[in-house]
């Protein structure tokens, strides 16, 4: 199985467990970092349905707590052919990545159109934009 396959299956797999009774939209990512390690991550919705928690934002806290800080490549996987990540984890994801990270996006029959982190987000707020 290829690294992107596998990458493809986790996001595929944590989908399945992510908690979006209010949307019954599924989302799961899965990103590897430069050593090879894979995180996923799920959505998680709650009554207070704009506070919630996307795929990627699960898949990097748990790369985060794990003490790594690189995402060398990512998959998010979501019900639509298209489920781009929002405006707020493509920032997330920058904080980790390059601007040549490659976010592959994939419905359940998988990849179907992949983005460089520039093409997602080519403005992002970087933290030496900010006036002190």
């Amino acid at each position: 199985m290829s690294d992107l396959n596998s990458l493809f299956e986790a996001a595929k797999a944590v989908r399945e467990k992510a908690y979006a009774p209010y949307s019954n939209f599924l989302v799961g990512a899965a990103l590897r970092t430069p050593d090879g390690t894979v995180f996923t991550g799920c959505n998680v919705e709650n009554a207070s349905y704009p506070v919630s928690v996307c795929a990627e934002g699960g898949a990097v806290g748990a790369m985060i707590a794990a003490g790594h800080t690189k995402i060398a490549e990512a998959v998010v996987v979501g019900d639509a052919a298209l489920c781009t990540p929002c405006g707020m984890c493509r920032q997330r994801l920058k904080e980790f990545a390059t601007n040549d990270l490659v976010v592959h996006v994939a419905d359940l029959n998988g990849i179907r159109r992949s983005f460089t982190m520039d093409e997602l987000l080519p403005a992002a707020f970087e933290l030496e934009d900010k006036k002190d």
